[in-house]
Formats: structure tokens, sequence, C-alpha cells
């Protein structure tokens, strides 16, 4: 089974290691734990899955379709659902995961959503060179040439302004630190996607094991 978490992105510190090597890591916190919400099999839904939720909300604030689902497991609703796919599953619907799955030297691959940077130009967005900036000049943080004119288009692929940000990313295989049951806190080296108090999903990695 792959074990899985879904957490909160506290930030970043920095912690000695038994060697005594300055380590960075960012702290993820799993408050109260993931509550398994129901188990897909191959038989019923076409594939192998279970469902985790995250984070107790009231039910004022949830819909009757979380609040019914949730309501299965004899649970309360939960404001993050997502579902691991894997073989071999031993949880059981009802059951709380804790950070505890995880142990110091584990690798694991974490996703989460990039910060958000607005509507930026080619040069922010897509690293492009200015013109010269002369007054001479009327070309200084444009696009550039959309292309030749025979066409009488603008090609597929062609790099333009849009919005910057806001994408899912995963980084994989990011080793385990720390884990502190008792806080449900884990610490990984490196960084992870997202902003302070963004939801990151931490799977154990695809690619690399102990």
């Amino acid at each position: 089974m792959r074990n899985a978490i879904l957490t909160r992105k506290v930030g970043m510190t920095q912690v000695f290691n038994e060697k005594g090597l300055l380590v960075p890591v960012t702290v993820l916190e799993a408050k109260g734990g993931n509550t398994v919400l129901q188990i897909k099999t191959k038989e019923n839904d076409g594939y192998s899955a279970y469902q985790l939720g995250f984070e107790t909300i009231k039910e004022a604030n949830s819909t009757k379709a979380v609040v019914a689902h949730c309501k299965k497991a004899n649970s309360e609703p939960k404001r993050c659902i997502s579902e691991v796919r894997c073989k071999d599953i031993t949880l059981n619907v009802g059951d709380v995961v804790n950070v505890d799955m995880f142990k110091a030297g584990d690798f694991v691959d974490a996703s989460g959503t990039a910060i958000g940077k607005g509507y930026a130009g080619p040069i922010k967005l897509n690293n492009q060179h200015r013109g010269p900036m002369g007054h001479g000049s009327k070309y200084h943080r444009g696009i550039g040439s959309m292309g030749a004119i025979a066409p009488n288009r603008v090609f597929k692929g062609k790099r333009l302004p849009s919005h910057m940000g806001a994408w899912k990313r995963t980084v994989q295989n990011l080793s385990v630190v720390d884990v502190i049951p008792e806080k449900n806190l884990i610490l990984v080296k490196g960084n992870v996607p997202g902003p302070k108090k963004g939801l990151v999903f931490v799977k154990a990695s695809l690619k690399k094991t102990v």
C-alpha cells in the first residue's frame, strides 16, 4: 500500500542532522489526522484506491453531498478530500491516518499549488530579453515578433503574457528528516510547492525507496 497524508505547510526552518550538518526543512502539519472516507475497489469502481478527508468543518459550511458522504464513514464533514491509488489496501473506512505512517529516512512526493503571481508579461513569465531602453527605441518590454507575415496567423506555442503561478506542482523524492507524532508534524528536506498554510499532499515516493 502507498502511504499518504494531507497536510498544511507551516513554513521552513533548519535542523542539524546526526552528522552535525545543517539541513533546510519544510514543516508540514496534519492537525487532527486524516480520516479514511471510502475504499474503492476494482470490482465496484474500476480501480483500487482509498479516499482521505482532512480538516473538520461545520455542516453549515459544507454541502449536502459532502455531509452525506462523510456520514457513511461516521465522520464530520471535511474541507479537503483526496484519493490515493494503490493496491493491497490495509485500511478500513473510518480509520484515522497520522504522520506516524512515515519515519525518518523515508522518501516522499509532495504535491501542492504554487504561489499565484497574477497576470505577468513575457519578461517575468517566460524569461525573455527586453529591448533597448534608449528614448529612440519603441520596444522595451513588449512581446516581440509575432511571426512571419505569410502565414497570416500566430503559431501555437508562441509565448505570450498570461497568468503566472497557481499551478499544481509535485516535488519528488524528498527525504523525511524527522517525524513528530505528538504534534502531527513531518519535516521534509528542502522546499515544497505552495505558500504558508497551503495544502500539501504527501505520498510515499513512486521512484525511490529507502
